[in-house]
């Protein structure tokens, strides 16, 4: 049976959204995917997303069926919009943010680490865990409305943060895989999902809003991170067409941030009133503030709007308390914490580091998303003048605020001498674009549209430990060989040149990997001395014991690298000996290596 649906899923750390294409559709429309789901018990309604959250019910209300699905009755589960609002209610037992949890290195995202910090009596599940079930949903939910058109026989898309570096698209993809996806699965990153929205509207017309040299700037700021990409406009054989150049780092900064930021000021307004709220209170302030926030920020705002709280106290049982935002004053408080004017050399501010700290998401220190785009062009910029975008194309949940929106622009404009800036799309459709954008895709991979030529979002290397006498307390100093430039193309290897490299084999090893979004111009085989520079992220590292051979009585064999890049995103490197037909593959990944 043929694919008749291109499909195209983003998956947020705060809301997923499905879109899709039906191909014997002659106008090829792209329809978003109603999504039932439970808003509170027994009761299911339709919504257009399903928020990305996991509530995880007690064995007596497993036992009562109190989440049942009409597939499943005694879930001890739910996702959805109730399990948002059991975060406020119990949050202990609430995962949220597993997204980000997926592209934290520090920790094992195979195990069962959420709800973090949880009590010892909630049983757990992993980031991974966590995201198959809200892939597993999206394609539930898809079979229930399609029965004739199986869900894992469908052309799909997947998008994930273009800072996302190929440990997290790994386990993104299995994640996918345990859930019931097609095999041949694609992973799209998000802005340029966002891109293909466009052009999915402006059709051919595409052409007469850009220019040969133009560069269109994305900024994506969701419910939890914030990602910038960069994506030029080049010319083949007197065609035009669209490349990116450059992306961004996982910037843990977003709406929810935001949402903080206006229950700290409202909690210190309930402190003039004399009321001090505790932590389940504080917990409940802080999901009112999401929906105080959309109403003062929407475009026809009301001036004031109410935040009210149970009482808790011993005089306020049964009652509530309640302090009026002023949207004024949130839209200023906002403004300036996350959108301030800044010069095009400012630089997030780094806080000194406590000697101790809890372990958890590598959360921003400072907020300022205007700082940080500052330093991403001045990362891709040349001789100390930052990259200047042309036109800014928006997208997440916090720019359907016009307020945000203006400030970034004017920002933008006045770091090159008030030069313009343009919007690209006056009314892009910030909370649906990336799913549209990827089902629009996932059509466009048959020859039917525009693609975006991309390749790798960030350059690999490999640590190679410096030769030398050994200092008792010191490791040797780590050069970095790139083995993959960025911009390499899916379905595409390359050998890399240089010198022979020593293969440890026959003892445990740790096989140390590295990645960059800035170094965009290394290629196979330049050795960077030094890689603990800023610029160099360590990625996850392999603990393995290659199998050795009496022939290779030095304990290491020489080889020379072949680097692949699988149709599906993913990184190979095969380590040749050059004394032997001897080969040793090496997935650049966090799956179980075997020798």
């Amino acid at each position: 049976m043929d694919a008749r649906y291109a499909i195209g899923i983003d998956l947020g750390t705060t809301n997923t959204v499905i879109a899709y294409v039906d191909k014997n559709d002659e106008k090829h429309s792209i329809q978003l995917l109603q999504i039932p789901q439970l808003t509170s018990a027994s009761t299911l309604e339709q919504r257009t997303s399903l928020p990305s959250f996991c509530y995880l019910a007690t064995d007596a209300e497993t036992e009562k069926g109190v989440y049942g699905l009409p597939w499943d009755k005694k879930r001890n589960y739910v996702i959805g919009e109730l399990a948002r609002k059991q975060t406020a209610d119990v949050p202990a037992r609430a995962v949220t943010a597993a997204k980000s949890w997926l592209a934290h290195s520090k920790v094992d995202r195979r195990d069962a680490i959420l709800p973090w910090n949880a009590p010892a009596d909630v049983r757990k599940i992993s980031p991974v865990e966590a995201s198959r079930r809200y892939l597993e949903y999206c394609a539930a939910v898809w079979n229930n409305q399609f029965p004739d058109a199986p869900f894992n026989i469908q052309d799909v898309v997947l998008t994930v943060p273009a800072s996302f570096d190929a440990s997290a698209r790994e386990l993104t993809m299995e994640a996918a895989q345990k859930a019931g996806f097609p095999a041949d699965i694609v992973l799209l990153e998000e802005p340029q999902a966002t891109v293909y929205s466009w052009l999915s509207d402006a059709g051919d017309n595409w052409r007469s809003q850009l220019r040969l040299g133009d560069i269109l700037l994305i900024c994506d700021v969701g419910g939890g991170t914030t990602d910038f990409t960069l994506i030029g406009v080049d010319q083949e054989e007197g065609d035009l067409f669209l490349k990116r150049v450059a992306v961004g780092n996982h910037i843990l900064v977003g709406g929810d941030n935001m949402d903080l930021t206006i229950a700290h000021y409202a909690r210190m307004m309930f402190a003039d009133k004399g009321v001090q709220l505790d932590a389940w209170q504080s917990v409940s302030l802080w999901h009112a503030c999401r929906a105080a926030k959309e109403q003062l920020l929407s475009e026809k705002h009301p001036e004031k709007h109410p935040v009210a709280i149970l009482g808790r106290g011993s005089k306020l049982i049964g009652g509530t308390v309640s302090v009026d935002l002023v949207a004024a004053e949130v839209e200023k408080l906002l403004r300036e914490g996350f959108f301030p004017s800044c010069d095009s050399d400012a630089r997030p501010s780094r806080k000194v580091a406590s000697g101790f700290r809890e372990i958890g998401l590598p959360f921003e220190s400072d907020t300022a998303i205007t700082r940080h785009l500052a330093q991403f062009l001045g990362a891709h910029g040349e001789n100390g003048v930052p990259v200047r975008p042309t036109h800014l194309l928006f997208t997440g949940g916090v720019f359907k605020s016009d307020v945000f929106r203006l400030q970034l622009l004017n920002t933008v404009s006045q770091w090159f001498s008030n030069e313009p800036v343009d919007m690209l799309s006056k009314n892009p459709d910030y909370d649906y674009a990336v799913a549209r954008g990827a089902a629009y895709y996932a059509f466009a991979k048959r020859g039917k549209g525009i693609r975006i030529r991309g390749g790798t979002a960030r350059s690999y290397y490999i640590g190679i430990e410096t030769a030398g006498p050994a200092v008792p307390g010191f490791e040797r100093p780590l050069n970095a060989l790139c083995v993959v430039p960025f911009g390499m193309e899916e379905g595409t290897e390359t050998d890399v040149p240089g010198n022979e490299i020593g293969l440890v084999v026959g003892e445990p090893v740790k096989f140390r990997f590295f990645s960059s979004s800035e170094r965009t111009h290394d290629a196979p085989g330049d050795l960077i001395p030094n890689c603990t520079e800023p610029q160099f992220m360590e990625t996850d590292s392999l603990e393995s014991q290659l199998k050795g051979s009496e022939k290779f009585a030095e304990g290491y064999v020489p080889v020379r690298f072949h680097s692949r890049i699988t149709e599906l995103g993913m990184f190979e490197l095969s380590c040749n000996s050059t004394v032997s037909e001897d080969t040793w593959k090496l997935e650049f990944s966090v799956r179980d290596k075997k020798d």
